[in-house]
Formats: C-alpha cells, structure tokens, sequence
C-alpha cells in the first residue's frame, strides 16, 4: 500500500530524498558507496526531519546506539519478517505524522502552526526563540516517544555541534516555563534516558 521509490546507494539514496520528498525511509547500513549512518548524518545536516529506519545485520548494541545517535528514528535487524517490519513502518508514521487535519502539530491543547511559526497554548499565542521552536517542534513529531539527549542535538543542533550537552537541560528549562505554565504539564523528563512531550494519562497519572 505505499508508494515507493528504490535507491541502490548512499548517493542514490541522497538524489532520491531530495528528489521525492518521502514520509519515511527504510535505510540499509551496508551501501556500496555512503554507509546508511552518513547517509542519515547527511540527511539531518541538510535539515530533513523525514524519519529514517535502519535495516541492518548488525547486532552489536555499539551498532544499536550509533543508529540511534546518528539521527535514526528506529532499528531493525535482520532477519526480519515482512509483518514485523510493516508494523515499525506503521508506528513510526503514527509518532510522526502530523496530527491535525490542517497541517498543524498538536498535543493536547498545545498547537504549533509550522508555516505560520505560531505557537498556542489553550488559544493564549506563546513567543519562541527559533531554537525554542526547533526543539517544541522535534518533540512534538515525535509526541509520546522519550528522545535522548544524543538524538536532540542531532535532529535540533545538527550533528556537529560542539558545544555542552547540557544546553539542552537549559532549553527545555525555557520551554517548560512558556509552555507548561498551565496544567496538565505535558513536557516530560525520563531519568536515564531523555524527554518526552505527551498527553496526560486519562487518570491524571504520571
């Protein structure tokens, strides 16, 4: 049921992106030419937000975390089966769609117009720094799922950031204080493991 475009190699793979402008992409680590974690580097560089799955033979949990370092949105090694593989496709999708029928990214009452660079919360408009805003809006397509700190400097201060990790811990400080002003609070931190933006539990846990 989806309309896909084949690329033989890293470049090949980089043409077509650019090219075709996917929802998603199913990325082998071993290429010919560009190996899929370049590829995925390349891709963040140049600012794509498109999520990347990696296909992969490798195992090792080294392997596993430079995936998930490098910009990749999920991991799957083989051999895998077609269903297994349809259901990572399907749930990634889910993560980062986006979610309201006129483009906008929402969560709860929390609503970001990405074309207009409009920020709302229960209707009031909040001000953000293009950093603030490339950081509510990384969260936001990937609402309900916890991102380390390794994929937020990669996705939202680009791969070869040199600087503290710890600007991160400061950024989402300013966040909370301009978005989660107002109950239910809805950024949320994963001790060991990074930050997440979802919805209340229905019983108001958590």
């Amino acid at each position: 049921g989806y309309d896909v475009h084949l690329a033989r190699s890293g470049f090949e793979a980089l043409r077509s992106a650019a090219d075709s402008d996917p929802a998603l992409i199913l990325l082998d680590v071993n290429l010919p030419d560009l190996d899929g974690f370049e590829v995925c580097q390349r891709l963040r560089r140049d600012g794509a937000d498109v999520p990347v799955i990696f296909l992969t033979a490798r195992d090792d949990p080294a392997d596993l975390r430079s995936g998930f370092t490098r910009g990749g949105d999920d991991y799957v090694t083989k051999p895998f089966s077609l269903e297994e593989l349809n259901c990572r496709i399907q749930a990634v999708l889910r993560r980062t769609r986006q979610t309201a029928g006129d483009g906008a990214l929402v969560c709860a009452d929390l609503r970001m117009d990405v074309d207009a660079h409009r920020v709302t919360r229960a209707n009031e408009e909040i001000e953000l720094s293009p950093t603030e805003f490339r950081l509510l809006r990384y969260l936001l397509l990937n609402r309900g799922r916890v991102l380390s700190k390794a994929q937020i400097l990669d996705h939202v201060w680009q791969y070869d950031f040199d600087g503290d990790g710890s600007v991160i811990e400061t950024y989402i400080s300013y966040l909370r204080k301009k978005i989660d002003r107002v109950e239910p609070r809805l950024i949320r931190t994963v001790r060991g493991f990074g930050y997440s933006i979802r919805e209340p539990e229905a019983n108001g846990a958590g």
